[in-house]
């Protein structure tokens, strides 16, 4: 296939004949100059050179562009991730003062094993299980990658037939029946006994198992068919399966999730712009305190499954981001090794989120601190000794 010199699509493939796991990897890279916009890219300063060390490319032309970003091309840096990332120059060390009570047999080890299970070693995790899943043969062809268990997969040109919602009486929230066979597919070979192995964590928020199930092999290219599509959908596209929005702590699984997506995602330079579309996984319209933390990752309008319906969509670009509730996922059921503290992963989400919703600390003008003390009346969490703590509050 001839491609145009605004587009390089790389095609790797890499076989592991142990796991019989072949990766590959379809990019899509501008390369002529004046085509990067670097307002687009929008990251905390303490984050631009190891974004700008991923992507060698835009810092080069940064620099002949004298671009805004100049200042942060050359520096040190990496994330943690990348195949070749100096102990120095990561952007984390984590700290492991305490006690591992036996788990590792070594200080080391209890550094490393608490860098894969929560820091951006959990990345690297990802990114090295990526199996192909449907395998293209041309660059505009579909195709479906996705991490063990299926718990991160990103697809290009994939169709999904909505008609069937219109028929649906009942609201969708949690349902693992969205999709049957036939209605999600693309224009690949798929690997059907291998995606058939990792449809193990079959959940509503443990993976993308419920859906990808019925992934099929379409006969025809669904973009380049006509009447194949109602509508297409050209910008990147994150689907979220969430957990409940009304608790910070449940629905800040679901925005952290999302931010480490975006590092695990085979990606070019616009992975962390906010030029994409987020589509939630069920019919209620999204409604949450926490919405602007929406805004971090997206401009535009949260789609919901009601967007769609009775309607055939075929997505250039789809997500299927790391989950809330996934078996020692980050971070409801995280098995931390025990001591260690200072995640990379976590400090560099809280940077992002924070940066990006304006959010700065102001100096304090009132000394006297505001407590909301939350009292359950259920059976379990439950303060044990909250009347002794409220005397001591009322005291003061």
């Amino acid at each position: 296939e001839h491609l145009s010199t605004k587009q390089i699509h790389i095609y790797v493939s890499v076989m592991r004949m142990d796991t019989i796991v072949l990766s590959v990897v379809l990019l899509s890279v501008c390369c002529q100059a004046g085509t990067y916009n670097y307002s687009d890219i929008e990251l905390h300063p303490d984050h631009m050179p190891y974004f700008l060390n991923m992507y060698k490319e835009l810092a080069d032309e940064c620099v002949k562009e004298k671009c805004p970003l100049m200042e942060f091309v050359g520096r040190k840096g990496c994330w943690g991730y990348e195949d070749v990332c100096p102990q120095n120059d990561s952007y984390s060390t984590p700290s492991c003062p305490g006690d591992h009570r036996g788990w590792v047999p070594s200080k080391k080890d209890q550094i490393d094993t608490f860098f894969a299970q929560g820091d951006f070693g959990y990345v690297a995790e990802q990114q090295k299980e990526l199996m192909v899943m449907c395998e293209p043969n041309f660059a505009a062809d579909s195709s479906l990658l996705c991490s063990k268990h299926l718990r991160y997969c990103q697809g290009r040109n994939i169709k999904i037939d909505f008609r069937d919602l219109n028929h649906r009486k009942e609201p969708i929230r949690y349902k693992m029946d969205v999709l049957k066979e036939g209605q999600i597919g693309g224009y690949c070979k798929l690997h059907k006994k291998r995606l058939e192995d990792e449809c193990d964590h079959i959940s509503p928020l443990q993976s993308w198992g419920p859906e990808l199930r019925f992934f099929s092999e379409l006969p025809h290219k669904p973009l380049d068919t006509e009447g194949s599509c109602d509508m297409v959908i050209d910008k990147p596209t994150y689907l979220m399966k969430i957990d409940a929005t009304v608790n910070m702590y449940h629905h800040f699984c679901d925005f952290f999730n999302l931010y480490a997506s975006q590092h695990v995602k085979l990606h070019d330079w616009t992975t962390f712009s906010t030029d994409a579309h987020i589509l939630v996984w069920e019919s209620f319209s999204y409604i949450s305190n926490f919405a602007p933390v929406m805004k971090v990752f997206t401009r535009h309008p949260i789609w919901d499954l009601k967007t769609f319906a009775g309607k055939t969509v075929c997505f250039r670009n789809l997500i299927f981001p790391l989950l809330p509730r996934m078996i020692f996922g980050l971070y409801y059921n995280t098995p931390l090794i025990w001591g260690c503290q200072k995640s990379g992963l976590f400090h560099a989400f809280s940077k992002h989120v924070l940066y990006r919703m304006g959010v700065v600390q102001e100096p304090r003008t009132n000394p006297s601190i505001r407590i909301t003390l939350l009292s359950r009346e259920s059976a379990y969490r439950n303060i044990l000794n909250e009347a002794e703590l409220l005397s001591a509050l009322q005291q003061n």
